[in-house]
C-alpha cells in the first residue's frame, strides 16, 4: 500500500471536479481511481488533449495543452493543495506526481 493512500480532490475554483483514491505508486507517480463529478465534463477535453499529445509523442506541444489544467485546477491532498503537479486522467484511472 502506498504512503499516499488517501483521497485527493481536483477542484476548479470551489467546484469539485473529481476525486482520486490512491491505491498504488510507481515512484515518483501515484496511481489511483478517478471518480468524476459532473463538473469534469467541462474540463475533460483538456485531459484528452494531453493524452493525445503524449500518444503522438508531440512533446513540443505538451506545455501548451497542459497549461490550462495546471493554471485552473488545484490538486488537494488531505494536507492541503500541492504546488506544481502533473496529472493524467484516462477513464477512471489517474496518474499524478507533485
Amino acid at each position: 500500500m502506498p504512503a499516499e493512500s488517501d483521497v485527493w480532490r481536483l477542484l476548479r475554483g470551489d467546484t469539485l471536479v473529481g476525486t482520486i483514491t490512491v491505491d498504488d505508486s510507481d515512484f515518483p507517480w501515484l496511481l489511483g481511481r478517478f471518480a468524476a463529478e459532473p463538473a469534469f465534463e467541462e474540463v475533460r477535453p483538456w485531459f484528452d488533449a494531453v493524452l493525445a499529445v503524449l500518444d503522438a509523442d508531440d512533446l513540443d506541444r505538451f506545455d501548451a495543452v497542459y497549461d490550462p489544467i495546471a493554471e485552473a485546477q488545484p490538486l488537494v491532498s488531505a494536507k492541503g493543495p500541492v504546488g506544481e503537479f502533473l496529472l493524467y486522467i484516462e477513464g477512471d484511472e489517474a496518474r499524478f506526481r507533485y
